[in-house]
């Protein structure tokens, strides 16, 4: 059940769909839901949302039923940060977000989906990201669709992941701008190509002993398998990485942590910040770098 607290001047009312669009980033489609599907209620009486007026102090409160093929599972869950919107998970390497066809358990949407239901809430699970099955580290899911929504629209999110790769990469420091499209015919493989989508990766190095390197890097894009497709074209594939070139010799899964996060609360209006720190198996391989 989701309970909202209508905050407008004394005197000034407005229909209840301008006003959770308007202020809460309520969607479109997020809005039909609560119109033909919820349990809507106007301080505590049940009411028609599409002929509903608000005014400064009402109550509102929805209850959207939940669709889900999801199957919840008792895993284990690493919650790094949790409140009434949001879940930040760190990740293990190994485990997939979601299911697919062939993998339907396991995974960390059946994972949520249990937590979910041993705390008795009624909630699915909205990631507002994704990371790659072997990418470790933190993982952002928004507990309400509405949430979602305003955190995908922010340009406050910001995502920092450290990686290990092969070599050094020059410049130490630096930006990777170079569109990336499908690998025909692999519904898989990513490449850089001039008919590609924008990709800017922002890059720091932090150690290195020519061998390896760790680097700390950013993205302004989201395209699948950025990083990865951005340093193997740089010719300095992620270590553990053998669907683009990278040697499995000292890690056996690509090096990349999702390792810091930042964020506008959409509720609250902070800024919330949190790191994750690396896996053992990075953390490893880096100890040799900074301890020769």
């Amino acid at each position: 059940m989701t309970e909202l607290r209508v905050d407008l001047p004394v005197g000034e009312m407005c229909p209840v769909k301008a006003y959770l669009m308007r202020v809460h980033g309520i969607s479109g489609s997020l809005w039909k839901r609560i119109k033909h599907h919820g349990a809507f209620a106007l301080n505590g009486s049940p009411a028609i949302a599409a002929r509903t007026m608000v005014r400064d102090g009402d109550r509102i409160t929805y209850d959207l039923p939940i669709v889900s093929t999801v199957v919840p599972e008792a895993l284990p869950l690493s919650i790094a940060y949790e409140d009434d919107d949001l879940l930040v998970l760190d990740k293990p390497a190994g485990q997939l977000v979601h299911p697919t066809t062939k993998e339907t358990r396991g995974t960390i949407a059946n994972a949520v989906r249990g937590y979910y239901a041993a705390c008795g809430v009624h909630l699915d699970v909205h990631p507002c990201h994704r990371l790659d099955r072997n990418t470790s580290g933190l993982l952002l899911i928004a507990k309400h669709p509405e949430v979602q929504y305003r955190i995908m629209r922010q340009n406050a999110l910001r995502r920092e992941y450290l990686a290990l790769i092969e070599g050094r990469l020059m410049p130490p420091a630096g930006c990777i701008d170079a569109p990336i499209a499908r690998a025909l015919p692999s519904i898989i493989l990513r490449c850089v190509a001039e008919d590609g989508k924008p990709a800017r990766t922002h890059y720091e190095t932090q150690h290195t002993n020519d061998k390896y390197s760790l680097l700390r890097l950013w993205l302004d894009t989201g395209r699948t398998h950025q990083i990865r497709v951005h340093l193997a074209h740089c010719g300095h594939p992620l270590l553990g990485d053998d669907l683009y070139g990278g040697t499995t010799e000292p890690i056996a899964r690509h090096a990349l942590h999702s390792a810091h996060l930042t964020l506008v609360h959409p509720r609250t209006k902070e800024t919330l910040s949190l790191t994750a720190p690396l896996p053992m198996d990075m953390a490893q391989i880096v100890a040799c770098l900074v301890h020769p």
